[in-house]
């Protein structure tokens, strides 16, 4: 059994500050953080004092998990709920966005080792209908779209698109439809999200039923991550940590985002675990490892509406670093949560 300690966390009132106006989809803010730039300040000697301030600054709620082979620590700051003042709670499930690309590589890593997919198999081969919908559709393969060097446009980067239903991918798909590619296959690489909802396609074809069914048998069971989940409709909302999208007062928890390779939800103990088994071959054979480090990388990054994560290994310390900060905002904002991260990392290697 891991050992697991739980540090005291911060509940102090947050600053207030002026957001600067800009609109994209909906009402996006920008806002200078009192004091909020961390690269000008000391150092803290521990990573509670370094949240603590963040959280002063005005970092809604933060969650970092730091997992070591000796054992596991916990580090919260600021609130769990806002508008109630529930303090930030370590065991909280939370929205990991992006980081469930991480899962679906893994799942996919699986069905090529066993020999039900390929990854030089073209998209048009898997999903026909798209063909002549999706430019180079007969030349993208599958390693393609898990490296993102398939040149397919990222769904995301069109907010003009409406009326898009959750229950078929292809529907939502269908709004880069029709449209030239970012760039011929394998010429170049860019992240876009329109892969690995393809990708959730595939497998749900592929296996003949939900790939979350997948990923939970395969991937969560073995490892006994009973606190990560596929989708927001499986979690019990009371254990869902709230959401703060900057200039936006309402949580926003409640927002669904239902679609491959942003979708789980989990705290962040669970996800150090996944990634720590997924490094160490505890969760992949050797095959499926040499496959794995082939197409895709063993960290990640995740942004939805109020949510904002970071999952990295660093070898230096033996340490899977996580952190959960359930506030979000625009590029500047980001930067910040970067730097913050960044600094968690430099405490860690003083120790």
């Amino acid at each position: 059994m891991t050992d697991i300690q739980i540090t005291c966390y911060s509940t102090k009132m947050k600053k207030r500050f002026t957001p600067i106006i800009s609109f994209i989809a909906f009402a996006y803010f920008t806002v200078t953080f009192s004091g909020c730039a961390f690269g000008l300040q000391p150092l803290p000697d521990t990573v509670q004092q370094q949240l603590n301030d963040a959280a002063d600054q005005g970092m809604d709620g933060i969650i970092v998990c730091v997992n070591r082979p000796d054992g596991i620590q916990l580090y919260t700051a600021g609130w769990k709920n806002r508008e109630n003042q529930i303090p930030a709670d370590p065991y909280t499930l939370f929205k990991i966005a992006s980081i469930s690309k991480l899962y679906i590589a893994a799942a996919t890593t699986r069905l090529v080792a066993d020999e039900k997919l390929s990854l030089d198999k073209t998209l048009a081969e898997y999903i026909p209908e798209v063909t002549d919908r999706i430019e180079f559709a007969d030349q993208i393969t599958l390693k393609m779209m898990l490296q993102h060097r398939s040149g397919i446009l990222d769904y995301s980067s069109k907010p003009e698109a409406t009326g898009e239903t959750f229950d078929d991918y292809l529907s939502f798909a269908a709004r880069v439809y029709d449209k030239p590619a970012a760039f011929e296959p394998n010429k170049k690489y860019r992240y876009s999200n329109t892969n690995y909802l393809l990708i959730g396609a595939i497998l749900n074809r592929t296996l003949g039923h939900s790939h979350h069914t997948y990923i939970r048998d395969e991937l969560l069971i073995p490892l006994g991550l009973s606190d990560t989940y596929n989708t927001q409709a499986e979690v019990n909302m009371e254990e869902l940590m709230s959401g703060y999208l900057i200039g936006w007062e309402a949580d926003v928890k409640d927002w669904e985002y239902p679609l491959p390779g942003g979708s789980m939800i989990a705290t962040a103990e669970d996800v150090s675990v996944f990634l720590r088994a997924l490094i160490d071959g505890t969760l992949l054979s050797p095959e499926e490892q040499a496959i794995y480090t082939s197409v895709y990388p063993y960290e990640h990054t995740g942004w939805l509406p109020g949510y904002t994560s970071i999952a990295r290994y660093h070898p230096d310390i033996d340490a899977v670093v996580v952190q959960f900060v359930n506030t979000s905002g625009k590029e500047i904002y980001w930067l910040e949560l970067k730097r913050l991260y960044k600094r968690i990392v430099r405490i860690l290697e003083k120790h």
